[in-house]
């Protein structure tokens, strides 16, 4: 089939990779603008943007697709469909109508939980034992689209976002490549999303990042796992914020945030309810060290407390 995609991340690379494959023609690859990244904050193309020039893909970067004159390149193409994964710019319904059998998201969780923008960091963090992939077919609304396909993922005990995140794009990867393989019986049978069980996954945001010793040990480990590797959580030890990136359940009590013990496992801090151990650590301007190496460039000594 023709295709257009549009998306940004290694999520939708991964995608968009697939497609290629799977022998269908790219007509165009959307993708966000350049933007600057990195220490030297220069301009920097996205995953995606960086795989369509390896195949010498044509590449479109709008900032928005509001305007007729935004979208004219869409519409002389003769798409049979689009395919979005991760774009992070609103589709007006002028760009849904524009392939002859419209647009498909693919999406990571199982809809109609998590629609959203971090469906993978509030599934981890909400503590929930599945999530995956749903191929939707796409309207006006927030991922409240019909759902062609839904393919399930179990979240592992020690899954990050990161982990998880690679495990979906690949699951996300086959199966738009096999909704494409039969895609009109599909959309034939869609199936419109349930009224019940919508929750909605906020955009991760910095402020979230500072680590509330109050909230119970088994949320903290949630919370360390669901932002690896952005935004990290941190904690303040006398005038420096540290990152905090790897922890399990702990042993002791005390003040929240007051640290109990240290062993070979990790450092051991007190929580609302419970103790958490923390196993991976940074100091400002530093690497990621397991907390036996993060410790040896300062002491941190018991009955500590941590802001």
């Amino acid at each position: 089939m023709k295709l257009i995609f549009a998306g940004t991340p290694d999520f939708a690379a991964c995608a968009l990779q697939a497609l290629i494959d799977a022998g269908h023609e790219i007509a165009l690859v959307l993708t966000q603008p350049d933007r600057p990244a990195g220490r030297g904050m220069k301009l920097q193309a996205s995953p995606v943007k960086q795989l369509a020039l390896r195949h010498a893909l044509p590449v479109y970067q709008p900032e928005k697709l509001r305007t007729a004159e935004q979208q004219a390149p869409l519409a002389g193409l003769g798409a049979d469909v689009m395919i979005v994964a991760a774009y992070g710019i609103i589709l007006p319904q002028a760009v849904l109508d524009l392939p002859r059998l419209g647009c498909l998201n693919i999406h990571a969780s199982l809809l109609p939980r998590w629609r959203g923008a971090a469906p993978i960091q509030r599934a981890i963090q909400a503590g929930d034992a599945q999530t995956g992939i749903t191929i939707m077919q796409m309207d006006a609304g927030l991922d409240t689209g019909a759902m062609l396909s839904l393919h399930s993922l179990d979240i592992a005990a020690g899954d990050t976002a990161r982990s998880l995140h690679d495990r979906l794009a690949s699951c996300g990867a086959a199966a738009i490549v096999a909704a494409m393989d039969q895609l009109e019986t599909l959309q034939a049978a869609a199936q419109a999303q349930p009224a019940e069980g919508v929750t909605y996954a906020e955009k991760i945001r910095k402020e979230e990042a500072a680590i509330d010793w109050t909230l119970p040990a088994q949320q903290l480990v949630r919370q360390l796992h669901a932002f690896d590797p952005f935004p990290g959580c941190t904690a303040r030890l006398g005038e420096q914020i540290i990152k905090c990136w790897a922890g399990q359940p702990g042993y002791g009590a005390g003040q929240p945030g007051e640290v109990l013990a240290i062993d070979g496992e990790g450092i051991h801090i007190a929580c609302g309810d419970g103790a958490i151990c923390l196993t991976e650590l940074q100091r400002p301007g530093g690497k990621r060290l397991p907390a036996r190496e993060f410790l040896t460039a300062g002491a941190l000594l018991p009955g500590t407390i941590l802001g």
